[in-house]
């Protein structure tokens, strides 16, 4: 904790604007594309440790046919908390991170690939248009595009992520490795692409909010210069958590329809948790959802997905921007000791 502190408290924040998307008149050098995937993977990665229970939840909530109510209960899980201890009781606290490898791989891939591609469109926008970067319309736009960009590239991961949570016991698959090539053997290298229509469809109004919305609510909650930033750190992870309720609300049923697509053909691994549904394709699954379970199958798993999209989105801002200051603030210091460095100086190092 004290390494972490003195990391922390030794960000020069006078160096640093908002460090998500190209910003002109930040004092410091936009970030290079191996630094945004760096601090991309790594906000991936530090995030996707901590929401993962909360992930298996709202998964376990998705694909149950049956209604999730308290009151009325019909399926195997009626609630959070009951969920939760469902969970604990029968496959132990390991179940709370199933598919937690692919997870960590989705995680750090779509990390990467989407904060490369919104620094990378960002920046042509700016310079190729009369549009300034940090206008909240550029953010949705280019945050929308960019997370369709991730979505492609780690789709798979997110297939194999799904089927790992869903699973019970006994399981399916005994590994990433073993999962990997049954699923190639069995079903084709078509299944690692199934739900991508609607994760598509739902990754560009989803990502192009939580960007929108981040970038209002920095405005919003933006000190006067009297005031100064010493709590940028605590206000990034406040508008990333609002933002992130904010996107996951309105574009939530989307991901239901992804994670219902993705388990077809995985029936026989769904028979412990109630009753199961095949769907063609992501009309019929629309269909079938409102005809069988209404307008609220729609939005099964809410409860915990705002919940973890609120951590979710706080802390990978929270993280990249962490992650880019230091980096961004080391290279300051390297450059300022090198200009310091008198001729004679500068020789003997060379």
């Amino acid at each position: 904790m004290n390494i972490l502190r003195n990391i922390v408290c030794s960000v020069d924040r006078s160096v640093v604007g908002e460090m998500v998307g190209y910003d002109p008149r930040a004092q410091n050098a936009a970030p290079t594309p191996g630094e945004a995937a760096i601090a991309g993977s790594a906000a991936g990665l530090a995030t996707r440790a901590i929401i993962s229970p909360f992930d298996v939840i709202k998964i376990r909530f998705q694909l149950q046919i049956e209604r999730v109510s308290s009151r009325r209960p019909e399926g195997k899980y009626c609630g959070i908390l009951q969920a939760s201890r469902s969970v604990y009781t029968e496959e132990g606290l390991s179940a709370f991170w199933k598919g937690h490898v692919p997870a960590q791989l989705l995680s750090i891939c779509y990390g990467a690939v989407q904060f490369v591609s919104f620094e990378f469109l960002t920046e042509v926008v700016h310079k190729s248009t009369i549009y300034d970067s940090q206008t909240p319309g550029v953010h949705f736009v280019c945050g929308g595009l960019a997370a369709c960009s991730a979505a492609v590239a780690c789709q798979p991961l997110d297939t194999l992520r799904t089927r790992f949570a869903a699973q019970g016991e006994p399981k399916v698959y005994r590994n990433l490795r073993h999962a990997v090539s049954t699923i190639w053997r069995s079903e084709g290298i078509v299944t690692f692409y199934r739900g991508l229509s609607p994760t598509l469809v739902a990754a560009f109004p989803y990502a192009g909010l939580q960007f929108f919305s981040y970038n209002v609510f920095k405005k919003m909650l933006a000190p006067s210069s009297k005031a100064g930033d010493s709590g940028g750190n605590v206000r990034s992870l406040i508008c990333g958590s609002g933002a992130g309720m904010v996107s996951k609300t309105l574009t939530y049923p989307f991901d239901l329809f992804k994670k219902r697509l993705q388990v077809g053909g995985f029936e026989k691994a769904r028979v412990h948790f109630g009753k199961v549904r095949s769907y063609s394709g992501l009309f019929d699954c629309m269909v079938k959802i409102a005809k069988e379970e209404g307008l609220r199958g729609f939005f099964k798993g809410l409860s915990p997905s705002l919940l973890k999209a609120a951590l979710s989105t706080g802390f990978t801002f929270f993280w990249y921007e962490f992650f880019l200051n230091v980096m961004s603030t080391t290279r300051e210091r390297r450059r300022r000791d090198g200009s310091t460095k008198g001729p004679e100086e500068k020789n003997r190092t060379a």
